[in-house]
C-alpha cells in the first residue's frame, strides 16, 4: 500500500514544463465547425469544458440542395447556434455547420418536427435517416424533469433528394392535425409508421413509381396500459366481487400480427409466407392474346381481381387436371418470382429491411429518455457516483484537485436521481450493454455532434400509482398513503435475437435473451421520502445449447460440437461477469428436470455444482411438477423456502437521503425461454419484496381487505412487462398472463396459451429467419452479405458462430504451418477454400482445405476440423506450375444467390505431379510401403519408408497393398501421365463485426478484408500465387487464364430433376404466397 502511494505522490509532485506556445491556426471556412482542441482525438472523444446539453428534444428537418438539414426546434423566435448537414449519397457524411442554417432559399417553417434521430441505416443501393416522429410518454420517473417516452412510430427519410422531399411531405401530411408538437404535427398510426416510412423509389426514366398495397398493421398500441399514472386512480371492485375477471384482464396484451380475430388464419399466413410478390410493385407477367392462361395462373389471376386472400394449394389441385408439381411451378412462377435484376431485387429487399427495423421500433418495447439514463439501475449509480467521490477526494489530499471540482463526501447526503459523470453526453454515460440503437447512431457519434444521440433501450417502463391504508401519525393527513411504483426491464442486446434463432450462450459468454428487472417503490412516510429499489435477472441457460422451431414443443439440446471444457470455461466467464455487476447468485431453475427438458436443466446444475463458485447458489424448482393442475399459488412454497436468502439480499433503501440498505446479491431466474414462468416467478418475488419493503415503513398489507387496488395494479404492471419481453423474443403475449393479471389460472388462460402458442410456432418456423438477419444486421453485428446469405440458405449464421468458425479456420491454417511447411521456409499466405476431396475434378464430395503458399511450394491440405489435425497433404514446387484459371464456380442454378458469378467464383491449379510430395496421416503400426516405380527421368527409385503411428508419410505406389493403392488414388491420381489439377472454391465473403469493451465495432483482419466478393478474393489469391511462381522464375504470358471453372449451363445440366422439385418446395414453403 505504501508503495503506491509513493508511486502517485512522485506522479504529482513532477515539475510541470510550460506549455508551449500554439501558433495561429489557418484560416477556417465559413460556417464549418473545427474542433478547439489538440489532444489528436476523434471528435467522438472530445467534450467541451461545461456540462453538456441533453439531446434536443425536438428536431426540424428540411431537404436543401447539398444535403438534409437538421436543427434543433426551439420555442419562440430563438434560433439555433449550429445546425446539421445529411450529405446526399450512401455514405451519409454527417458534419455540423456553425450557423443557423437560414438562408439560401429555405423555409423552415415548413421543416418536418420530430422527437429525435435513430441513426442512419446504410443498404444495397441507399442509406436512410430514421427519425422518431411520434412518441407515447410513460410517465414521470420520480421527478418532473425525467420524463421517460415509448417509441411509438418511426419516419424513413432517404439520402436521396427527390425521395428525401416525398418522405418529409409524407411526414409533414401525417402530422398535419396534433397538437402534442410545437407545430402543426400529429402522432402516426403504427399502421403509418410502416406504411409512410417508404416513399416511391424513382423508375429508370426518373419519375416515381406507383407503390403496391402495402402489407398493413393492426393500428392498436403495442402495449396495453391497464395502469393509470400517477393523477389516476382504479374503481376498485366491491371486496365480495367473485365474478371472474373481464375478458380484457384474462387475455394477454393483443398482438395484431398473431390476433385469430383478424380474419381467415390461412389468408393471414399466406400473406406473411410471402417475400417477394407481396411487398413488391412488380406484376407477373400477363398472358399474350391467344395463349391461355395456366389452372394455378387463372385462379391467382381472379384471386387478385377480386383483392380476396390467398388461394390454398389444395383448392387448386381439388379444381382441375394438374399434377401437382405442375401447380407448384405455376404458383412458383406466378405469385413469388425472382426479381429481374439486382437493382430490382435489392430496391425490394430494402423495402423488407427498412420494414422490419421500422417494425422492431415501433412494437412498443423501445423507450428512451432526453434528460437521464434509464439503462443503468438507482444502486448502480449510486456505486459509480460514491466511486467518483472517493477519488475525488484522493485527488484533493493530494492537492491535485482544479479549482472548482470539489465533489460532496462520501457520507454526505445522497441523491436518489444522482448522474453520475453528468458533464458527459448522456450517450457516453449510458450501459452500451443496453443501448440497441448504438450502430445506428455511429455517423453522429463519430462525427462527435452528442447532442443528435439518442440512446435507445429495448425493455419495458411502467409507472404506476396505487394507494394503501394507513393510520396517519404526526404530521400526516388522509388514511391512505400513496404509492409510486416503476418496473423497469432492460434487454440486452449481446447475444440478442428471437426465441429459436438465439438459445443458450456464446463465445464472448453472453447469453440469449438476457434481461435485468427492476421494480422502484416510493413512499412518504413521516415526512421523509423513501425509495426503495430491487432488481432480479433473467437469461438464457448458460451452456452451448439450441432448440429448432419445428413443431409446438421441440427439444432442447446440448451442442455436440461443444465440449465439456468449452461449456465450464464459458459459464465460469459469463458469472464472473455478473457477479461483478450483481454480486452473489441464487439461481432458480424452473425447467422440467425431467422430460425433453430434462438433458440441459440437469447439466446446467452439473455445471454449476464443478464451478464451485460460493457465490452461486442452485436451485432446481420444477415449475410444471410443482404447479401441476393450474395450482400456482404452489410458488409460496419456493418463496419461504427462499425467506432467508431474500432477508441476506435485502434491497436499496434511501430514506429522506440517508443510504439505509444496499441490495447484496440477486436472484437468477430461467427457465427454457426465460419467458412465461420466469415471469411468474419473478413477479412472486417481486411481490414479496414490495411487502417487505411497505412493512418496512409500517404500511402493513390488510389480510380481510380481498384484492386491492395495490394488487390490481401489481398484477397488470407485471402482466404488461411479461407480454413486452415476450413479444420482443418470442414475437407474441406471455403464456399464463391470466394468472399474472389477476393470481388466478383459469380454463380461459389456458385456452388463450394455446392461440398464442401456435403464434408462436408459426413466427419460429416462418417469420424468424429474416427477422434475425435484420437484427443482426440493424445492431451492427453483420454486414450485408447476410442477407445474400438468406436469400441463398433461408436463413442467417449466428454471428457469434461466425467469430467462432474464422478462429478454427485460423487455427486450423496455424497447425497446418507447423506440421506441414519445411523449416527455414518463409510462409506467405494461408487460405481455406472449398474443394473437391479428390483432385482432378472439379465437381463431387467438397471438403473444406487447407491452401498454404510459401516462398518454394503450394500445399494443398485436406485438414480434419474435429480432430484438429491434418489429413493428407500435397506439396507442389511453384517452379511446377503450368497455368491457374480462375471465374465462375456455380454448383446449383436454383438460387440467384448460388449463381451470381460475383459470389460465386473460383480457380484451378495445373501443375506438373512429376516433383510433387504427397503425405498422408496413418494410424497403422506396421504399415511397410512398396518401392515406387522409376521416375520418368530414369533417376534411382526412392527409399522405401515405413509409416509409423501417428505421422505424415508418402503416398504410396499404384501397385502397393490394398491400403496403399487407397491412399495413391486418394493423393496423386494420374491425368495425362504427369499433370494434374485442383479445383478450388471460395468461401462467402461474410464477415461478422465483433465489439470491443468500449464499445467500438472491429472485423476480423486478414489479408482478404479488403474483398467484398468471393471474385475479388479469388483475384487476391490468384495474384498473390502468380507473383510468388513469378519470383522463382516461373513466368509466362497464357500463366493466369480467364474462364469459368463450372459456368451456370455446366450446373443446370448436373441438377437433377427431383434437386429442382425440392427446392421448388421449400421456396414455395418460405418465399411462396
Amino acid at each position: 500500500m505504501n508503495q503506491e502511494f509513493d508511486k502517485v505522490k512522485r506522479l504529482f509532485l513532477k515539475p510541470f514544463k510550460a506549455k508551449p506556445v500554439q501558433q495561429p491556426s489557418p484560416p477556417v471556412p465559413a460556417g464549418v465547425q473545427q474542433t478547439a482542441h489538440t489532444t489528436g482525438l476523434q471528435p467522438k472523444f472530445v467534450v467541451p469544458p461545461v456540462p453538456h446539453p441533453c439531446p434536443h428534444e425536438y428536431l426540424s428537418i428540411i431537404a436543401s440542395p447539398a444535403g438534409l438539414l437538421l436543427r434543433p426546434h426551439l420555442s419562440g423566435r430563438v434560433k439555433p447556434e449550429s445546425h446539421i448537414r445529411v450529405a446526399w449519397g450512401k455514405e451519409g457524411l454527417v458534419e455540423e455547420i456553425q450557423n443557423s442554417g437560414e438562408g439560401d432559399g429555405l423555409d423552415w417553417a415548413d421543416a418536418v418536427i420530430v422527437h429525435g434521430v435513430l441513426g442512419i441505416l446504410n443498404l444495397f443501393t441507399a442509406s436512410y435517416l430514421l427519425v422518431i416522429s411520434s412518441r407515447t410518454d410513460v410517465g414521470d420517473f420520480l421527478d418532473e424533469q425525467h420524463t421517460v417516452y415509448c417509441v411509438k412510430s418511426v419516419g424513413v427519410v432517404p439520402l436521396t433528394e427527390t425521395r428525401a422531399r416525398t418522405a418529409l411531405s409524407r411526414l409533414a401530411s401525417i402530422h398535419a392535425h396534433a397538437d402534442h408538437l410545437p407545430t402543426a404535427a400529429s402522432e402516426a398510426t403504427f399502421s403509418d409508421a410502416v406504411d409512410s416510412s417508404l416513399p416511391p423509389r424513382e423508375s429508370s426514366e426518373g419519375e416515381l413509381s406507383t407503390s403496391s398495397p402495402r402489407v398493413k398493421f393492426a393500428a392498436e398500441d403495442q402495449v396495453k396500459m391497464m395502469t393509470p399514472k400517477a393523477s389516476d386512480r382504479f374503481d376498485l371492485p366491491d371486496d365480495e366481487d367473485n365474478s371472474p375477471p373481464s375478458p380484457d384482464s384474462i387475455i394477454s396484451t393483443p398482438s395484431s400480427e398473431y390476433s385469430v380475430n383478424t380474419g381467415n388464419i390461412a389468408k393471414v399466413l399466406a400473406d406473411k409466407l410471402s417475400f417477394w410478390s407481396r411487398l413488391s410493385t412488380r406484376r407477373p407477367s400477363v398472358s399474350t392474346p391467344g395463349q391461355p392462361l395456366g389452372q394455378a395462373e387463372g385462379l391467382l389471376q381472379e384471386e387478385t381481381d377480386e383483392r380476396e386472400g390467398p388461394v390454398s394449394l389444395d383448392n387448386i389441385i381439388q379444381q382441375g387436371s394438374q399434377e401437382p408439381s405442375e401447380v407448384r411451378e405455376e404458383i412458383l412462377s406466378s405469385t413469388a418470382p425472382a426479381p429481374a435484376t439486382l437493382e430490382e431485387k435489392h430496391n425490394e429487399l430494402e423495402d423488407k429491411i427498412i420494414r422490419d427495423v421500422v417494425r422492431e421500433y415501433t412494437r412498443g418495447v423501445m423507450f428512451f429518455s432526453y434528460t437521464f439514463d434509464i439503462t443503468r439501475s438507482l444502486q448502480y449509480k449510486q456505486e459509480l457516483v460514491v466511486k467518483d467521490k472517493r477519488k475525488n477526494a484522493l485527488l484533493a489530499d493530494l492537492n491535485a484537485l482544479e479549482d472548482g471540482h470539489q465533489l460532496a463526501q462520501p457520507e454526505d447526503k445522497v441523491d436518489v436521481l444522482a448522474e453520475p459523470n453528468a458533464i458527459l453526453p448522456l450517450w457516453r454515460r449510458v450501459d452500451r450493454q443496453f443501448w440497441w440503437n448504438e450502430w445506428l447512431s455511429k455517423p453522429f457519434v463519430d462525427a462527435g455532434i452528442h447532442s443528435y444521440v439518442l440512446p435507445v433501450m429495448q425493455g419495458f417502463y411502467q409507472i404506476a400509482t396505487f394507494s394503501v391504508p394507513r393510520e396517519p401519525v404526526a404530521g400526516e393527513t388522509g388514511d391512505a398513503a400513496i404509492v409510486d411504483y416503476i418496473i423497469v426491464s432492460r434487454r440486452s442486446r449481446d447475444r440478442a435475437g428471437l426465441r429459436y434463432q438465439r438459445r443458450g450462450i456464446d463465445d464472448d459468454a453472453n447469453v440469449a435473451n438476457f434481461v435485468e428487472t427492476e421494480t422502484i417503490m416510493r413512499v412518504e412516510r413521516e415526512a421523509f421520502v423513501n425509495v426503495f429499489s430491487h432488481i432480479q435477472i433473467r437469461g438464457s441457460i448458460p451452456l452451448f445449447w439450441a432448440q429448432t422451431g419445428y413443431g409446438l414443443k421441440p427439444p432442447p439440446v446440448l451442442s455436440t460440437e461443444r465440449t465439456h471444457g468449452q461449456n465450464l470455461d464459458a459459464m465460469r466467464r459469463h458469472f464472473a461477469k455478473t457477479l461483478h455487476r450483481y454480486g452473489p447468485h441464487t439461481i432458480v431453475n424452473l425447467a422440467e428436470q425431467q422430460g425433453r427438458e430434462g438433458a440441459v436443466t440437469n447439466a446446467y446444475g452439473q455445471y454449476v455444482k464443478e464451478l464451485g463458485n460460493p457465490d452461486i447458489q442452485y436451485n432446481d424448482y420444477d415449475f410444471h411438477k410443482e404447479t401441476r393442475g393450474m395450482k400456482y399459488e404452489n410458488i409460496s412454497h419456493l418463496i419461504e423456502k427462499m425467506e432467508r436468502i431474500f432477508e441476506a439480499q435485502g434491497y436499496l433503501w434511501v430514506s429522506n437521503g440517508s443510504i439505509m440498505s444496499h441490495q447484496k446479491g440477486v436472484f437468477r431466474v430461467n427457465c427454457i425461454d426465460c419467458l412465461d414462468r420466469t415471469n411468474v416467478v419473478e413477479s412472486a418475488f417481486a411481490r414479496y419484496v414490495l411487502q417487505r419493503q411497505l412493512g418496512a415503513v409500517a404500511l402493513l398489507p390488510n389480510s380481510e381487505a380481498g384484492r386491492t387496488e395495490g394488487d390490481i395494479v401489481f398484477n397488470d404492471v407485471w402482466a404488461n412487462n411479461g407480454d413486452a419481453i415476450s413479444r420482443a423474443y418470442a414475437g407474441t403475449s406471455a403464456l399464463k398472463g391470466d394468472f399474472t393479471r389477476t393470481g388466478r389460472r383459469d380454463l380461459t388462460g389456458m385456452l388463450n396459451d394455446g392461440v398464442n402458442s401456435l403464434a408462436r410456432m408459426y413466427t419460429s418456423t416462418f417469420g424468424d429467419w429474416f427477422n434475425q438477419a435484420v437484427i443482426d444486421f440493424m445492431l451492427g453485428n453483420r454486414t450485408l452479405s447476410v442477407f445474400s446469405e438468406f436469400l441463398l440458405k433461408l436463413q442467417s449464421s449466428d454471428p457469434s458462430e461466425l467469430i467462432r468458425i474464422s478462429k478454427i479456420r485460423a487455427e486450423a491454417i496455424a497447425t497446418s504451418v507447423a506440421r506441414v511447411l519445411v523449416e527455414g521456409e518463409r510462409l506467405l499466405s494461408g487460405w481455406t477454400l472449398f474443394s473437391p476431396a479428390d483432385v482432378n475434378t472439379r465437381v463431387g464430395r467438397f471438403e473444406e482445405k487447407v491452401l498454404l503458399l510459401s516462398v518454394k511450394a503450394l500445399y494443398i491440405i485436406s485438414y480434419d476440423y474435429t480432430l484438429e489435425k491434418v489429413k493428407m497433404y500435397t506439396r507442389v514446387p511453384l517452379g511446377d506450375i503450368v497455368t491457374i484459371s480462375k471465374g465462375a464456380y456455380i454448383l446449383s442454378p436454383l438460387e440467384e444467390g448460388s449463381r451470381d458469378p460475383n459470389q460465386n467464383a473460383g480457380f484451378v491449379v495445373t501443375w506438373r505431379n512429376t516433383n510433387q510430395d504427397t503425405r498422408v496421416t496413418s494410424y497403422s503400426i506396421r504399415n511397410s510401403l512398396e518401392t515406387p516405380p522409376p521416375s520418368p527421368g530414369g533417376g534411382p527409385p526412392a527409399s522405401p519408408r515405413t509409416i509409423t503411428s501417428p505421422r505424415l508419410s508418402r503416398a504410396p505406389s499404384k501397385k502397393g497393398t490394398a491400403l496403399s493403392r487407397i491412399l495413391s488414388n486418394a493423393a496423386t491420381p494420374i491425368l495425362n501421365d504427369d499433370v494434374t489439377f485442383a479445383a478450388f472454391k471460395s468461401l462467402p465473403i461474410d464477415p461478422a463485426r465483433s465489439r470491443r469493451e468500449n464499445g467500438s465495432f472491429v472485423e476480423p483482419a486478414d489479408e482478404l478484408t479488403g474483398a467484398t466478393s468471393c471474385k475479388e478474393a479469388v483475384d487476391l489469391m490468384v495474384e498473390a500465387i502468380r507473383r510468388a511462381c513469378a519470383d522463382v522464375g516461373n513466368t509466362h504470358p497464357e500463366f493466369v487464364k480467364v474462364e469459368d471453372v463450372v459456368s451456370l449451363a455446366e450446373a443446370q445440366r448436373m441438377t437433377s430433376v427431383y434437386s429442382k422439385m425440392e427446392y421448388g418446395v421449400k421456396r414455395l414453403l418460405w418465399l411462396g404466397g
